[in-house]
């Protein structure tokens, strides 16, 4: 199984990154988990651009077609999704690649949900196929913690583990259907 894992901030210490690398580092050992890293290269989306043309493009509509499901976990800015998270939708939103696909949202911050709903709205309209009981909001506690620090947190590392378990229960069944 391979989930392709987002995350929408571009910030070297981020935590939404780190609670990605922590789910790969606790999902089992048949799911592959990679943590796409482009996000930076990717040009503004326009769309008299053709898409396949630029290889940032085409390489993360590969990767995200490959995948049999995704894990996003995007910061909030001014109540709102990260643009850079915003852009990288708007470059396959007509494209297909999320249609019917599991997604699952891992908030970093529980109180900042306007950037949780926003990105499940789009990714509804996109047609992917939300797992809501593996989309949590993950008890940091305004604790800025790298990935190792939530792998250590028994209540952190509990709540990605069976928020991955969750996720990958779901894609599977998804195989089955």
């Amino acid at each position: 199984m391979k989930i392709l894992a987002i995350s929408g901030s571009l910030r070297a210490g981020s935590s939404n990154t780190a609670l990605l690398h922590a789910m790969a580092a606790l999902a089992p050992a048949w799911v592959e988990v990679s943590v796409y890293g482009g996000l930076a290269g990717l040009p503004h989306f326009n769309p008299d651009l053709d898409p396949d043309a630029i290889p940032a493009v085409a390489d993360f509509r590969a990767r995200l077609a490959a995948a049999d499901g995704v894990l996003i976990s995007s910061p909030e800015y001014a109540h709102g999704v990260a643009g850079v998270m915003k852009n990288v939708l708007d470059w396959v939103v007509a494209t297909g690649e999320f249609v019917d696909k599991p997604v699952a949202l891992i908030n970093a911050s529980p109180r900042a949900h306007h950037a949780q709903d926003a990105l499940t709205e789009t990714l509804v309209v996109m047609t992917a196929r939300m797992v809501p009981e593996a989309s949590i909001a993950v008890p940091l506690l305004g604790r800025t913690l790298p990935e190792g620090g939530m792998l250590a947190d028994a209540e952190v590392a509990d709540a990605l583990r069976g928020a991955i378990e969750d996720f990958v229960r779901a894609v599977a069944g998804r195989a089955t259907d």
